[in-house]
């Protein structure tokens, strides 16, 4: 997967005209279903782009944005495509959903058989499409629910045993086995609000406003970028309520002045140690993020292709959004399909300053 230069992805609005069009027909391209519809003037049929029937003249076709819109003008559904009826992509997506929410509600995990059976799927075919959208196995969405479901009990529990527990964990070894990967600390520390553990940080000015970068001992574990100092600061205290946050000294100010310069000029890059905090899915899109060089941008389409899971885009965009280390983790890169800005966890205009700044270097 290749990465789009800043600006030229402006110009890549996907099916804005007739040809782009036509091509998603000739192709067969699901991505277009529900985007569009095209009828047949000499069948008096309409269809979805992705229909397996043998395409008609060109001259013959007409584009319509609605399954309405083409029966207004006369035309009828395809029997074999359907097009008025739930796409096989929205009927997987449906199934993947409710497979989740058994998941998600269940006291412990559902057996593969169970998840296939409310998806409407076969055990095979259900795990494949599972990974396919998620971007996870079904035994690992599990894992990452009831990883959070630890991070939920352990404030409200006396004792760590009890939320491991309430939280659907088998056994004290299976959590404790992965609780570092999890949690980040360990477990009693995180139930009391990070107790134990430090965090130096340090608020310093940009041309983007106020900056702060906060490192555990394993590594910075968030740039926060925005209007107020203050704010910033109880953004990190609420994030670890009973951390020890110790104000940086001069060589931590002295990493802090490297994030600054990277934000002022990219091209001098950014290199850090880090303490990435996130699920397993989490942890591989912000991997790819930091792959995609200054200069250059990603869809969240192609972020998805690249992680080896193309249709969990929807899963992407919240991995970036819930990305705490902003320019070293670049989120900024990763634009909506049509080359437009999306939403930006510290606003979109600082997004784009960035984009611009970096095109420029």
């Amino acid at each position: 997967m290749g990465f789009m230069r800043t600006g030229e992805a402006n110009n890549a609005a996907a099916f804005s005209n007739d040809e782009e069009r036509w091509t998603a027909v000739l192709q067969r391209d699901n991505g277009a279903d529900g985007i569009f519809y095209y009828s047949v003037r000499t069948t008096g049929v309409y269809c979805r782009p992705s229909c397996a029937s043998r395409p008609a003249l060109r001259k013959n076709v007409r584009f319509h944005a609605s399954c309405e819109e083409a029966e207004q003008a006369g035309f009828r559904a395809c029997k074999r495509c359907r097009p008025n009826s739930p796409s096989l992509a929205e009927q997987h997506a449906t199934g993947v959903a409710k497979a989740c929410r058994l998941i998600e509600t269940a006291d412990e995990m559902p057996n593969l058989d169970a998840l296939a059976e409310v998806a409407a799927m076969s055990r095979f075919h259900f795990h494949r499409v599972f990974k396919a959208i998620t971007g996870v196995t079904p035994k690992a969405y599990a894992a990452a629910r009831r990883a959070q479901r630890v991070r939920d009990e352990l404030p409200k529990h006396s004792t760590v045993t009890e939320a491991i527990y309430d939280a659907g964990f088998n056994s004290n070894g299976r959590f404790y086995a992965t609780s570092a990967e999890v949690l980040g600390m360990a477990p009693a520390n995180f139930r009391a609000g990070g107790t134990g553990e430090s965090i130096r940080f340090a608020v310093g000015e940009c041309s983007l406003g106020s900056i702060l970068v906060a490192a555990t001992d394993k590594g910075i574990c968030a740039i926060a970028l925005g209007e107020d100092p203050d704010a910033l600061l109880q953004d990190l205290q609420d994030r670890f309520p009973k951390a020890q946050l110790v104000g940086g000294d001069g060589k931590f100010e002295k990493l802090v002045a490297r994030v600054v310069g990277f934000v002022e000029a990219p091209a001098l890059g950014l290199d850090l140690p880090l303490d990435v905090r996130g699920t397993a899915f989490q942890q591989r899109v912000w991997q790819a993020l930091r792959e995609i060089p200054a200069g250059a941008t990603a869809s969240y389409a192609q972020v998805a292709a690249r992680i080896g899971a193309p249709k969990s885009t929807r899963a992407v965009a919240q991995a970036c959004a819930s990305n705490a280390i902003a320019v070293a983790i670049p989120c900024h890169r990763v634009i909506r399909n049509d080359g437009g800005l999306s939403g930006y966890r510290w606003g979109v205009e600082r997004k784009r300053a960035l984009l611009e700044r970096e095109a420029q270097s």
